[in-house]
């Protein structure tokens, strides 16, 4: 599994209403924050290693009513403290 970070443009007043749909519909979500400046949302997805990225945006988070614009982060490593 890889993690892929996604930000998500809204139409005004729709953010709250596509993250609890993205929650709801979308397993692949681990995690989705309201954010400030130029994105509304930001949402941490586990994918397949074989998975197609650019197909999941388009066909699963761009294709959520209210979703204006995306911007996707590919990850490589996760680094955490000692303690985990």
């Amino acid at each position: 599994m890889r993690a892929v970070f996604i930000m998500i443009k809204c139409e005004m007043g729709q953010a709250y209403r596509v993250a609890r749909e993205m929650a709801d519909g979308i397993p692949e979500l681990s995690e989705m924050h309201s954010i400030s400046g130029q994105y509304d949302l930001l949402g941490k997805f586990y994918l397949e290693a074989d998975r197609d990225i650019g197909l999941f945006v388009v066909e699963t988070i761009q294709t959520v009513p209210g979703v204006k614009d995306t911007y996707t982060l590919q990850t490589y490593n996760a680094f955490s403290g000692r303690g985990g």
